[in-house]
């Protein structure tokens, strides 16, 4: 199946936004609290994880997944205890410290005054996606919120995506979505949307290789402006 290019502006319908490293510059904060709380449980002896560690173990991972990778000998109770203290601790930071990406109030903008319908979707946990979209001012943006943890089966399987697509009641082909990561974008190309993959922690080429339409650096890139001609 070839590439899928998004649909021009006369026949686009809605867009489908990931929240975390999408909407926000987020990863820089989930790293720090990541870093610090690690060092605090003497994790690897008491040295700092790397971003290299935290790219390849832990972005885009469920936090299940994370907790039963970092503390194996732990029961799930106290697996499950740690990734809630981190979401915990994450929110905190964000409500000063998270940046919007530049140009997404450029963007949403343009998708309001063109009528285009919008839905967000992310594995992030509900408390966090909707701090985060107030946090970067589109409280009333969006019509729906969908959350991986609330579907059958989260990201990186399609079904989020087509929750959002069944609530908007619009077809996949008239829609595209904006993603960062690559379990994102590959729960997007699985429900037939195009995607442009937006770049930050995972690298373009990874984006690409997974099924993206193209990539930006953020909402300002004229790649974007030029494919909605």
């Amino acid at each position: 199946m070839g590439r899928r290019a998004i649909p021009k502006s006369g026949s686009l319908q809605a867009v489908l936004f990931d929240v975390d490293g999408t909407l926000c510059e987020s990863d820089a904060l989930h790293f720090k609290v990541y870093v610090d709380m690690l060092q605090e449980a003497g994790y690897n002896g008491g040295v700092p994880i790397s971003e290299e560690f935290f790219k390849e173990h832990i972005t885009g991972k469920f936090n299940t997944e994370v907790g039963e990778f970092l503390w194996p000998d732990w029961d799930p109770v106290a697996q499950r205890k740690f990734t809630d203290d981190k979401e915990t601790r994450f929110r905190r930071l964000a409500e000063t410290q998270l940046i919007t990406k530049r140009g997404l109030n450029k963007f949403c903008d343009w998708l309001k005054k063109n009528n285009i319908r919008r839905a967000a979707v992310t594995n992030a946990p509900r408390i966090n996606a909707e701090q985060m979209i107030k946090a970067v001012g589109l409280g009333d943006f969006f019509e729906h919120i969908v959350i991986g943890y609330e579907c059958e089966r989260a990201k990186p399987f399609p079904d989020p995506y087509l929750m959002a697509l069944k609530l908007l009641g619009v077809p996949a082909d008239k829609a595209f979505a904006v993603e960062d990561s690559q379990s994102g974008l590959q729960a997007a190309v699985d429900a037939q949307l195009a995607v442009v993959g937006i770049v930050g922690a995972t690298p373009a080429g990874v984006l690409m290789q997974t099924g993206a339409a193209f990539t930006i650096e953020d909402f300002e890139d004229p790649a974007l402006w030029k494919a909605l001609e």
